[in-house]
């Protein structure tokens, strides 16, 4: 297939029921819009919330999601649709920079180097293969990382958020778990989105009914008096510009376009979240290769090198981490349509989104509260999701060397344990908790007796000896913005359907 060059078929028209319309092939360009737009949709709440947790602008980020969609398209080759939003994984280590008194060139700067290493990564594994990726992270370990990534954000939700309106986001909270559970289908996967708009017409309720609020600020810093939905920002922004220069946008620093800056305490904070991408692109390309009945192994490294590069380039200029999305994977499986030219339409409209400086003033009049009900839905999936790998992985925790390094991993990494080696550089929260669960078990594994190295391989359990039914490994689980693989070599995943537990 040439980049850029689809074959019309079905004569442009909507394929029949079971008919199927593949990465090299397009409808008509009237439906082809149409299915980008959906794209666009499903992408849409994770890609914008994400950045507004983080500090970062939401202009920028829509602006080169779309950038980094074409980059990673023309990297795999046109072989593995996917439209690449904004990261979850990173909320963590960001947070962590941001206690510690980094700005967001800092946290920029950060990510840009995670972005490298994954794209470094993606090199090594197209020229290796995608075997040594599932032997340095098996799902025990994925699984350890993914879970103290999300829990270690309980402290944020609970220290930043919630307190600034406890009973919006207990109503938006509500509203999103009934939105997630209740709906089902496409409208399930875009809950988030949902709850954010359910709960910004709450917070204008509560301001004519209830008038102003007196609770903690956290653009101010402090307990203010103040109205929950402000919309003076939105009044003053433009309808088109760039996203250019630091704004105060209703008592908020919001930056624009901005050169990064490193160091290397803060980037040692987000590096585990590389961990987290790679699980989210191999468990994307597997779902893809599922779908499409194409053998995608050999793009795996292409996959993660055009997620690397799409961070790259979006950190440099001060956008958000990139990942493949989960959503629009479910988008694929409702229609059945896995033409990459909808893709490069919904980035094209993700781009010029970017130039409505109105748009980012109103993502980021997001009352607190709602973000409140939201973070403490979305970073306890995050968590759970750990343990959604192991799950379906058969992780036998009879094991020691599964149990006792992961153990502490995990603990360290959410209960804040840090690690002082010198008055300006110290290890703590995930990064400390990750090369303990990382190098814990690689070391526990070499050193264990035989009998409790054996039992680790598939279909074997440590204690009774009795073999395990090793399920599917390739099942995929949302991030809100991915998918979240925990196989180790596993064999090809079950299809994506509405049914999932997969969160927008």
């Amino acid at each position: 297939m040439a980049l850029l060059s689809w074959k019309v078929v079905h004569d442009g028209k909507t394929p029949p029921p079971g008919e199927v319309v593949r990465p090299g092939e397009r409808l008509s360009w009237g439906r082809t819009a149409g299915l980008g737009a959906q794209h666009v949709v499903a992408m849409f709440g994770a890609t914008f919330v994400f950045p507004i947790i983080m500090g970062l602008n939401p202009n920028v980020a829509i602006m080169f999601s779309g950038i980094a969609t074409i980059l990673f398209l023309l990297i795999v080759n046109g072989k593995v649709p996917s439209y690449l939003g904004t990261s979850a994984s990173f909320v963590a280590g960001v947070a962590a920079i941001r206690q510690q008194g980094g700005d967001s060139s800092d946290v920029t700067g950060s990510i840009l180097v995670a972005g490298l290493v994954l794209a470094a990564v993606g090199v090594f594994v197209h020229f290796s293969g995608a075997s040594l990726v599932h032997k340095v992270l098996p799902p025990s370990v994925t699984g350890a990382v993914v879970m103290l990534i999300g829990f270690n954000l309980a402290p944020v939700v609970a220290g930043i958020y919630w307190p600034q309106d406890q009973y919006v986001a207990l109503l938006t909270m509500t509203a999103v778990i009934l939105f997630a559970t209740l709906l089902g289908g496409f409208w399930a996967r875009i809950a988030i989105f949902l709850g954010l708009i359910f709960g910004y017409v709450i917070s204008w309720l509560f301001d004519g009914i209830f008038g102003q609020i007196t609770s903690f600020d956290a653009a101010a810093g402090k307990i203010t008096t103040h109205d929950r939905v402000s919309m003076a920002g939105v009044k003053a922004a433009d309808w088109i510009g760039l996203p250019d220069g630091t704004k105060i946008v209703d008592g908020k620093e919001i930056p624009g376009f901005h050169a990064p800056t490193f160091s290397m305490t803060f980037i040692l904070l987000v590096l585990p979240s590389v961990i987290a991408l790679i699980a989210e692109n191999t468990g994307h390309v597997k779902a893809v290769a599922e779908m499409t009945k194409d053998d995608l192994d050999p793009y795996l490294g292409r996959a993660l090198l055009g997620d690397g590069v799409g961070t790259v380039v979006a950190s440099a200029v001060g956008g958000s981490p990139t990942t493949t999305y989960a959503e629009n994977i479910g988008v694929m499986a409702a229609t059945r349509v896995y033409s990459t030219a909808a893709y490069y339409v919904a980035a094209l409209v993700a781009i010029l989104f970017g130039f409505c400086p109105k748009f980012g003033a109103l993502v980021t009049a997001t009352p607190g509260g709602v973000l409140g009900g939201i973070t403490v839905v979305l970073y306890g999936m995050i968590g759970l999701l750990g343990a959604k790998i192991w799950i379906e992985n058969r992780v036998d925790f009879a094991n020691p060397i599964n149990l006792v390094p992961l153990a502490a991993g995990i603990v360290a990494g959410i209960g804040g344990v840090t690690m002082q080696f010198t008055d300006d550089f110290s290890l703590g929260g995930i990064a400390l908790g990750t090369i303990i669960a990382i190098v814990g078990y690689h070391l526990v594994r070499v050193l264990a007796p035989a009998p409790m190295r054996d039992a680790l391989a598939p279909g074997r359990s440590y204690g009774d000896g009795t073999a395990i039914a090793v399920g599917r490994t390739g099942e995929h689980a949302s991030l809100g913005e991915g998918t979240v693989e925990g196989g180790a070599a596993p064999p090809a995943p079950r299809r994506d359907t509405d049914d999932s537990t997969r969160q927008p």
